[in-house]
């Protein structure tokens, strides 16, 4: 990130971290018997139902990370005019959240590796997604974690947001 650290932008852009930053916080936390919670998207245009959902997700644990696809995978997911946004906005406007503790962008389709990595000790998706469906609940549940869905504040999406801006 090619942000400069000021006085008001430090803390939250510290927040932004690489694997092996967050492996090394992951690590602290669960040595202190932190409850590390995980949830990842692309969060490409935030809007209210993302703040509902992250700030439910956090009451899940002590330590809210968000994996957060980066602008080649949101490319490959959602096509070649996403994100509208780009990675570093992104990750910026989820660090700014005083209830989101980290947030670390990943390269692949899925964050399935860094899940690995991680090994949260709760997976937390949108309730339109089956729990033995969501991506990592293989390894969350294998370590003894758990998975939770919450459901969605009805009536937003960014798909919404931008198809009513075209119009």
């Amino acid at each position: 990130m090619k942000l400069k650290e000021t006085k008001n932008k430090s803390s939250f852009l510290s927040k932004i971290s690489d694997k092996k930053q967050i492996i090394e916080k992951v690590n602290k936390l669960k040595a202190g018997n932190s409850k590390i919670v995980f949830s990842n998207g692309c969060f490409d245009i935030v809007h209210r139902g993302h703040v509902e959902y992250l700030s439910k997700a956090a009451e899940f644990g002590d330590y809210l990370i968000i994996g957060l696809n980066s602008d080649a995978s949101v490319k490959r997911l959602k096509g070649k005019n996403k994100p509208v946004q780009t990675q570093d906005s992104r990750a910026i406007i989820l660090a700014a959240f005083g209830f989101v503790d980290a947030v670390v962008i990943f390269e692949e389709d899925t964050p399935y590796k860094l899940i690995k990595l991680i090994k949260p000790d709760v997976l937390v998706k949108g309730a339109d997604y089956k729990k033995e469906d969501i991506i990592g609940y293989d390894i969350v549940t294998k370590n003894g974690g758990e998975v939770r869905t919450i459901e969605l504040t009805e009536g937003f999406s960014s798909s919404k947001i931008i198809n009513s801006l075209k119009k």
